[in-house]
């Protein structure tokens, strides 16, 4: 073809009329570039509440004086808590933050990688024993497939090379976390963060099981401020909007969306991911839930997260959202929209019954007016529920957003 003006050959090519490719190589120059960058990654957001933003930080694009052995410094210091030298599994998409964090930073500081193509619970047993793992990252939902796999097939579980497993990325149901915990020993730890701000906290299987819920305090390099609806900083167990600010002057941008940046930032180095939540006296940070998500009915404030939490404590709920939908005399009611597990059959005998299981776990403005039954929930590549996409239907042709 003549517009073609290079055609190259992993292998022999030559007989093709293609160069092979260490032939091709060898015709580059061996000088070194003017001001090589050695550059860093942009990873988007899950979009979850919109499209997903590309976030810049200072490890996106570093300057021509930082080499490689940045990221054994960067890696040294994130998995500090780890098994440096173990062996970690991947067994998630490598484009979210926290995957990519919790794989290859251990990697740069010397931890060996084994990583599954596609997510399966048994096989992640499996790898976990047959590789001796010592670090994994998991995701709520991960957690809810290993804890209902089959009685023999977790019997035949060993995981004793486990030291160290991450969950985060959305918040787990507490039975579940509860139930894996008591599976796999006090080795379970929680970490919040974002794609904008990394890790806010970590927080132990010992802390959360004595403080049922909290996700820790937050890290020394993060302050956290809690802001009310008129702008002041909130108090300790006083709920608002949580702000970040990185200690070590690290900062962000939206790629190609300066609005975006604006309206995240509260000031210069000073920013939100849109989530509720507080300060206790201890100075464990407490979430409710995204502002976003949350319901308004009645004028008061109900939050999805602990319905969600309550129901996927059900044994026959394999996955559940909550969402606000349409009221006439309270604005919204709250809607739980639920993914039976094989036990279970869809219908208004089930539904009865998760309603009571609400009213014995919940108040009662908290249980769910009414359900919908699906195959699956709408959920990004990272796993996080789209519930945009649940709400929108509901809110069709009305003139408010709640």
């Amino acid at each position: 073809c003549g517009a073609v003006e290079q055609a190259v050959a992993i292998g022999d090519g030559k007989g093709h009329g293609m160069t092979p490719f260490e032939d091709f190589l060898a015709t580059g120059s061996t000088d070194e570039l003017d001001k090589e960058v050695f550059g860093g990654p942009m990873f988007y957001t899950s979009g979850t509440t919109g499209n997903p933003k590309g976030v810049r930080s200072g490890l996106s694009s570093m300057g021509p004086d930082a080499g490689p052995e940045i990221w054994q410094l960067v890696g040294g210091a994130f998995v500090e808590p780890m098994t440096t030298e173990g062996v970690t599994l991947l067994c998630g998409p490598s484009y979210h933050s926290a995957q990519w964090a919790y794989s290859f930073l251990p990697l740069m500081a010397g931890s060996s990688l084994v990583m599954q193509h596609k997510y399966d619970s048994a096989g992640v047993l499996d790898l976990i024993d047959t590789h001796g793992v010592t670090n994994v990252h998991l995701v709520p939902t991960q957690m809810k497939r290993l804890m209902d796999l089959p009685d023999d097939v977790k019997a035949g579980f060993d995981g004793s090379s486990l030291t160290y497993v991450i969950h985060g990325a959305a918040p787990c149901p507490p039975a579940v976390k509860r139930g894996l915990i008591e599976w796999w020993g006090p080795k379970i730890f929680e970490y919040y963060g974002s794609t904008e701000g990394s890790i806010i906290s970590i927080v132990s299987s010992e802390e959360w099981l004595e403080r049922g819920g909290s996700v820790g305090k937050p890290q020394p390099t993060v302050e956290v401020m809690v802001v009310g609806e008129d702008g002041t900083q909130l108090g300790p167990n006083e709920s608002g909007t949580l702000y970040f600010r990185n200690l070590m002057g690290m900062e962000f941008e939206y790629h190609n969306a300066p609005e975006k940046t604006s309206e995240a930032h509260l000031e210069p180095g000073v920013f939100t991911t849109g989530d509720v939540g507080y300060l206790d006296d201890d100075g464990y940070l407490w979430l409710s839930d995204r502002k976003i998500d949350m319901i308004i009915s009645g004028g008061v404030n109900i939050y999805p997260a602990e319905i969600e939490g309550a129901l996927g404590g059900h044994p026959a709920v394999a996955d559940v959202a909550v969402i606000g939908v349409p009221n006439e005399e309270f604005g919204e009611e709250v809607k739980a929209v639920v993914v039976p597990n094989a036990s279970a059959s869809a219908g208004d005998d089930f539904a009865a019954t998760l309603a009571e299981f609400c009213r014995e776990n919940l108040a009662g403005y908290k249980v769910p007016r009414s359900f919908d039954f699906l195959e699956a929930l709408p959920r990004t590549g990272t796993g996080k529920v789209q519930k945009r996409k649940l709400r929108d239907p509901y809110w069709e042709g009305i003139d408010r957003s709640i």
